[in-house]
């Protein structure tokens, strides 16, 4: 049965424990927080717009179908972010869309729409499809301990607010109408090729946009799609202009303006949508505010397949977290595996390579207990020389390739106190978040056999019978066991 109301306008994300206060080590070091920006191809101080209050947008999922891991790294790419502006002192509003009605098959305003056409395919109610994937997605992403935003907002629950804004830009003379939908008139706002870098003169009609007899642009697009005479669509609506459903390049501005207001401090997402989906965007809200809108473009790059393929949901050329868990591996070990690059480069994915990432990741675990256990509840302090050494590259471009070697080079260092190590790790995972602060021994049930070679050798010790504690070691180590003599008696690994 269809229910419009089964995901909801808006919902609220977890609350998450507090940051450690990291003020008084940044003033003392002097240290600026730098990011790259996409808008002026530099790095560039962050200064938000209100002293100690950041705004930040990321694109989110299109609930269709399951996110794949390639998705998924741009969403770590952006947790990071998140994180390190809450170590460095920041309170951060999160708004994050789901797309749950217009984004159509293909970015030329072409083709179905991706929620009907796979309702359709499934046999499902397109609201409840929304709810289903949205559900999955939100699973994943915290699998992989990446921190809810501060809201999650719904396209389809936003609608008369799109309307407001295709209104806005028709008073101001930015749109014309065509037989299939309302279109934003590039050629009004001068600047459109700027963020994108685009060379719209030699842009052949078709390559970027398919353009008709209507269409006075290839890079015009759609605020608003009519829905075809033959078609009954689950998600469609009135409009000032006839039946129909927004753009999809509308929900971003719209859900935006209205949760973060007029001027943004970051907007974040993948780098393939730099040259159309965010430089709609911009074109968009700044043709309807009249005035510049975000500061900070944040992309992460994207993860490929062998051979340079890019993964794709409409290809079915893809991994999902599922798939990892169905190979035996932890969501935590790709977590890992994508704190090894730097946001900005192209990480290339192979099984070999989560392999690596896995066996890193559960020495770090290992060594973290040893750590912990070590300390018997001894309250550590930080290692000064080794926060800075973390958290220059972190506020410098987000550099957690770096930072996670300075992790490794502590944990290594002999001139550190193991209860200093541990409380310092505990820190620089506030930011990488790979669950060090909940790790407990994990206890596995010895096979009788074992369990009798034990007492044996432990009798044999205590009678000092050192042939029979030798002979019973090596039995124990030939059953693939590392034997460790402890004042409690033979353990086992």
């Amino acid at each position: 049965m269809t229910d419009p109301t089964i995901l909801g306008p808006t919902i609220p994300g977890k609350k998450y424990d507090a940051f450690t206060d990291l003020s008084e080590f940044i003033q003392a070091h002097d240290l600026h927080f730098e990011m790259y920006n996409t808008k002026t191809r530099t790095i560039e101080e962050f200064h938000p717009i209100t002293p100690q209050t950041v705004g930040l947008y990321t694109c989110g999922p299109t609930v269709y179908k399951d996110a794949h891991i390639g998705n998924l790294r741009t969403y770590i790419s952006e947790d990071i972010l998140k994180k390190a502006l809450m170590l460095y002192g920041y309170t951060v509003k999160h708004v994050m869309n789901i797309t749950d009605v217009g984004h159509l098959t293909d970015d030329a305003d072409e083709g179905d729409d991706k929620m009907e056409r796979s309702a359709k395919e499934l046999g499902l109610d397109a609201w409840h499809l929304a709810k289903i994937y949205f559900d999955k997605f939100r699973q994943d992403f915290e699998s992989l301990n990446c921190m809810d935003p501060t809201l999650w907002a719904s396209a389809a629950g936003h609608i008369p607010e799109q309307i407001r804004i295709i209104q806005g830009l028709e008073e101001k003379g930015f749109t014309y109408t065509t037989a299939d939908g309302v279109y934003f008139d590039t050629a009004k706002f001068p600047q459109y090729a700027q963020f994108g870098q685009l060379d719209v003169e030699n842009l052949q009609g078709g390559a970027r946009v398919a353009l008709s007899d209507e269409k006075h642009s290839v890079t015009d697009f759609a605020l608003w799609k009519f829905s075809r005479p033959d078609e009954r669509r689950q998600m469609e609506w009135d409009s000032p202009w006839g039946k129909g459903f927004p753009g999809w390049h509308l929900e971003c501005s719209a859900l935006s303006l209205k949760y973060l207001g007029e001027r943004l401090d970051i907007h974040a997402g993948g780098t393939d949508h730099i040259k159309v989906h965010h430089t709609n965007e911009i074109a968009q809200s700044e043709s309807f505010l009249g005035h510049p809108w975000c500061n900070y473009w944040f992309h992460a790059e994207f993860l490929v397949l062998q051979g340079n393929v890019k993964m794709s949901k409409s290809s079915d050329n893809f991994l999902t977290v599922t798939s990892l868990k169905k190979e035996g591996y932890d969501p935590l070990d790709y977590r890992y595996f994508c704190l090894n690059a730097n946001y900005a480069k192209q990480l290339t994915f192979s099984w070999e390579a989560m392999d690596a990432a896995r066996t890193s990741y559960q020495r770090l675990k290992k060594r973290m207990l040893e750590l912990k256990k070590s300390a018997q509840g001894a309250r550590g302090s930080w290692n000064d020389a080794y926060l800075l050494a973390f958290f220059t590259p972190i506020f410098h471009d987000l550099n957690v390739s770096k930072s996670l070697g300075v992790l490794w080079n502590l944990l290594k260092d002999e001139a550190v106190s193991d209860a200093d190590k541990y409380a310092t790790a505990l820190i620089f995972d506030e930011l990488l978040t790979l669950g060090l602060k909940d790790l407990k021994e994990e206890r596995k049930e010895l096979p009788q056999e074992v369990l009798d070679l034990i007492q044996e050798r432990d009798g044999a010790r205590k009678n000092k019978d050192y042939a029979a504690s030798d002979r019973l070691r090596d039995a124990l180590v030939a059953l693939g066991y590392t034997v460790k003599d402890t004042k409690e008696g033979t353990q086992v690994e």
